[in-house]
C-alpha cells in the first residue's frame, strides 16, 4: 500500500508545482496596477518562451546547425507556416500548412 501512497503524494506534487507558478502571479498580480514599463516587458515573455522553445528543434535538430532540408525538415515547415500565418493571419490555416510541409517533406526526403 505504500506505493499505492507514494503515487497520489507524487501526483498532488506534481499539481502542484504546475499549477501554483501560473496562480501565485495571478493571485498577486490582478489587483495592482502595473507600471507600463513593466507591462511592456512582460508583453514580450510569450514571444520569448516560444522561441526558447522552437529555436533548438529548427535550428539544431541533431545537435549541429544544418539547414538541408533532408537533414532539417522542421525548418522549412516553419517557414511555410509563417509565411501562411504573415499572409493570413489564420492560426488553423497556419498549424494546416505547417503539418502538410512537414508531411510532404518527410514524403519527398
Amino acid at each position: 500500500m505504500k506505493n499505492f501512497s507514494d503515487f497520489w503524494l507524487a501526483i498532488f506534487l506534481m499539481t502542484a508545482v504546475t499549477f501554483l507558478p501560473r496562480l501565485l502571479p495571478v493571485l498577486f498580480l490582478s489587483q495592482r496596477r502595473l507600471a507600463p514599463a513593466v507591462r511592456v516587458w512582460l508583453s514580450y515573455v510569450p514571444a520569448a518562451v516560444l522561441a526558447a522553445l522552437l529555436g533548438p528543434i529548427l535550428l539544431l535538430p541533431q545537435g549541429s546547425f544544418n539547414l538541408k532540408p533532408p537533414v532539417n525538415p522542421y525548418f522549412w515547415a516553419a517557414i511555410s507556416s509563417l509565411w501562411t500565418a504573415l499572409k493570413t493571419r489564420n492560426m488553423f490555416l497556419t498549424v494546416l500548412v505547417g503539418i502538410a510541409a512537414l508531411a510532404c517533406l518527410r514524403l519527398i526526403i
